[in-house]
């Protein structure tokens, strides 16, 4: 494929999208609603894509989170099927997802839809905004999809835990794909969690996969981002982030550019659960210190 094609089949622009429905071709769109976490301020402004069905990302891409397997494990099959079949996902279709705030939620959804099976899911580049910003037409209707039958499995996109991590690291590149403070680490409050990273990890935040303007960069540029973290195409690569948001999102700017990684789900919110596990400190991949807990 093109580097255009290989971008396209993970990201689509809002021109791309609009031709698609204009041809009216087998597309299904869901849009990513969400509740900030840090603002508490919802993402829904009452605009939605035409024919988009709303999803939560916090209740419908993942489980109830657990010490020990982080702040949002996976979603269980069978719940994550009942809902997709209410949306009316076939498998035969293209489904495109979308949401308001560079693609973080959206990305955590269309990571869980193709580890669960579906062959076909893309995310809008730039979500609402950019199609907002490209003059394309919004609805305040809501849609009833007609439900289908649809069977989903576990296990279609390439995982690992934290028995892992050492073996990215060493073997491969391991990315860290919160923002850089996180990263480093430092002092924190009597019962919080540790911060820092895992060893060997290098810091690569996913904000930087976009533009100020919240689509992807371009394919060169992402190239040679990652490029220079060490992702040359040949070595594995393994991503993991707070707790499987982030690094989701760096999943699909690297499948946007043909490179195939591995996702942590439980991330560092199951990676500090156990207190034998090293924390490193500091903005090198072995840090300052290394520090194990027990």
């Amino acid at each position: 494929m093109t580097p255009e094609q290989i971008r396209s089949s993970a990201l689509l622009t809002p021109q791309q999208l609009h031709e698609r429905l204009q041809n009216r071709d087998d597309v299904t769109i869901l849009a990513v609603q969400s509740i900030n976490p840090y603002t508490g301020r919802p993402s829904f402004t009452g605009e939605r894509i035409p024919g988009a069905i709303d999803t939560q990302a916090y209740e419908d891409f993942q489980s109830p989170g657990s010490p020990e397997h982080g702040q949002r494990p996976l979603p269980q099959i069978d719940v994550l099927q009942a809902k997709a079949r209410a949306w009316g996902l076939r498998r035969e279709g293209m489904i495109v997802i979308y949401d308001a705030d560079r693609s973080m939620t959206a990305a955590r959804a269309w990571w869980v839809l193709k580890w669960a099976g579906l062959p076909d899911v893309r995310v809008l580049d730039g979500g609402l905004p950019g199609w907002i910003a490209a003059g394309l037409p919004t609805t305040t209707e809501t849609v009833q999809p007609s439900s289908s039958d649809i069977v989903l499995s576990a296990g279609h996109m390439p995982e690992f835990g934290a028995e892992d991590a050492a073996r990215f690291a060493s073997e491969g590149v391991l990315l860290d794909a919160r923002i850089r403070p996180n990263y480093i680490g430092g002092p924190v409050g009597q019962g919080l969690p540790p911060r820092g990273h895992i060893p060997g990890a290098v810091s690569a935040p996913a904000p930087d996969n976009v533009t100020d303007y919240g689509n992807f960069t371009d394919a060169a540029t992402l190239r040679e981002m990652y490029a220079a973290l060490g992702v040359d195409g040949q070595r594995p690569v393994g991503v993991y982030c707070g707790a499987g948001m982030s690094a989701a999102h760096t999943v699909l700017a690297l499948a946007s550019i043909g490179v195939t990684a591995s996702m942590y789900p439980g991330s560092w919110s199951a990676w500090v659960h156990d207190p034998g596990r090293p924390v490193v400190t500091g903005a090198q991949p072995h840090g300052y210190s290394t520090n194990s807990r027990q």
